[in-house]
């Protein structure tokens, strides 16, 4: 289910009846384009690529620094169970925190696609529902994704019947590369 725009606002934009296309349709559209906006932005979360448990104290190491401290409820996704749970950090370093499960014994393992760990209540569509910009932008890339998929081999033809390049590509996110500017996660994009 998407969560910053709603299908009747990308129905409203592409100029479509819900008798064409119904709202689970576009609703894939707007949950590809937050898949591909939502991650780049700054929130709470960092990627966890490796884990272990030992002694009931699990460990997720984390890809960079994670600004997690003692005390706070985070939401891990993406790794096995029991590892993939909302816990409560025990220790924190600055590439890792453990936090208590009851469990046999794990040895350190890596995990691809890195899993998520995010601090609970603060996920980007938490910080960023009702920010203009970041509607836009998903709104912009809804329509692309939109286009892409009803236009015969992925061309879009133009007012004077010539196709324009196949608009997919990685040039996607810098055609709303200024609306994003401020809320761009640069650690993310440095390693």
């Amino acid at each position: 289910m998407p969560n910053i725009v709603t299908a009747a606002q990308l129905r409203q934009v592409l100029g479509v009846s819900i008798a064409l296309y119904d709202d689970a349709y576009l609703n894939e559209i707007i949950n590809t384009a937050e898949a591909v906006i939502l991650p780049m932005l700054v929130a709470n979360t960092s990627a966890v690529n490796a884990y272990k448990l030992n002694n009931n104290e699990a460990y997720y190491y984390t890809e960079r620094e994670h600004h997690f401290v003692a005390g706070q409820s985070i939401i891990v996704a993406g790794l096995p169970a029991p590892f993939s749970a909302t816990v409560t950090v025990v220790t924190a370093g600055t590439y890792y925190f453990t936090a208590a499960i009851t469990n046999a014994d794990v040895t350190l393992r890596e995990i691809i696609p890195s899993g998520t760990a995010t601090l609970s209540g603060y996920s980007a569509v938490n910080i960023y529902t009702g920010n203009d910009a970041i509607e836009s932008a998903i709104l912009a890339v809804s329509v692309e994704v939109f286009q892409s998929r009803v236009a015969a081999g992925g061309q879009i033809e133009g007012l004077d019947f010539t196709a324009t390049p196949y608009r997919m590509g990685r040039s996607l996110t810098n055609r709303v590369s200024t609306l994003l500017m401020p809320y761009l996660d640069v650690e993310t994009v440095c390693q």
